[in-house]
């Protein structure tokens, strides 16, 4: 990591192992960029951060030349540089060895060829835990496209606008876990239980009750049953947020659709949850980034409008 400073921003050089497929990592953050939060344009990733008390703009390029990605933080956040590089590499999955990981999958012969076509492929992270599981639960049986719009809608009634900001597709900040779990959801377009379990959650973070960031993402099994214990919450919403907010790259969201069908549709006889596990055993330590390369082939043929 080296970095430099100007009197506009801070710029961090965060080192990755190659390969690394950046154009399907912007894919897959814009296809879920929560509006008016998050926004990626010209080639870049950007949305407006918090860090110990100071706030400023995130924005995230790959180096034209380097190794490396290039994360500028604008306004007092930069201060805080040394300390952000850590989430920002966990984010965009910086610490990855697609080396290991392709010979892992390389005697597959479902995975081989997905790893060989797109072998920089990553796991997209979350700069928040909360917001990820505030997006895991609208998503629930829906599309990810449906998914976004309510969560636009979210940001609209309970987070808040930042004045003046530079950025105008990045100018809300995301509702507080307070705020989310006290504001009316009426006409949201959830079903009631769905809103239930949403609000349930955000009073959970609120109150201290259940932790989904910080230190705690060192201990994911943890993690999972306090989730887990949670009306509405069930296993699908648990194994994504790990895959992307707690790094665990063996999670497998089991009960996905897409990755359902794209396993039935290689082995009919494997239809159910329970008849492909023994299938995708073969894939530990990595089954999240079998996930993500069949998530990524559907993706692929639907130009990106479908997939995880």
């Amino acid at each position: 990591m080296s970095t430099s400073a100007s009197l506009a921003a801070v710029a961090l050089e965060l080192p990755f192992k190659p390969p690394f497929d950046w154009p399907r990592v912007l894919r897959f953050f814009a296809g879920r960029a929560t509006p008016g939060v998050e926004a990626v344009e010209d080639g870049a990733y950007r949305r407006a951060i918090e860090w110990a008390g100071d706030s400023g703009t995130l924005t995230v390029r790959l180096h034209p030349k380097k190794r490396c990605v290039v994360a500028s933080l604008e306004g007092a956040i930069g201060q805080h540089a040394d300390a952000l590089a850590a989430p920002i590499a966990r984010m965009f999955d910086l610490h990855a060895d697609p080396v290991a990981i392709r010979a892992h999958f390389a005697d597959d012969p479902w995975l081989a060829p997905l790893v060989d076509a797109s072998p920089g492929l990553r796991v997209p992270g979350a700069w928040s835990g909360f917001e990820l599981v505030v997006r895991a639960i609208v998503g629930q049986q829906v599309s990810v496209k449906a998914a976004t719009t309510i969560i636009g809608r979210l940001v609209q009634r309970a987070g808040l606008r930042i004045e003046g900001h530079a950025h105008e597709g990045t100018a809300w900040r995301f509702p507080t876990p307070a705020a989310l779990a006290a504001v009316d959801l009426a006409q949201i377009g959830m079903p009631g239980r769905r809103i239930a379990a949403l609000q349930g959650f955000a009073q959970a973070v609120a109150s201290g009750t259940v932790p989904v960031e910080g230190a705690g993402i060192d201990d994911p099994d943890t993690m999972r049953a306090a989730l887990l214990a949670l009306p509405g919450i069930g296993p699908w919403t648990v194994e994504y947020v790990a895959m992307r907010a707690w790094r665990d790259a063996d999670a497998w969201p089991a009960l996905d659709l897409v990755l359902m069908q794209a396993i039935a549709a290689r082995d009919p006889a494997l239809v159910r949850p329970a008849q492909q596990r023994a299938r995708t055993e073969a894939w530990r330590p990595w089954r999240a980034y079998a996930a993500m390369h069949l998530w990524n082939e559907v993706a692929d043929r639907a130009q990106g409008a479908r997939g995880g």
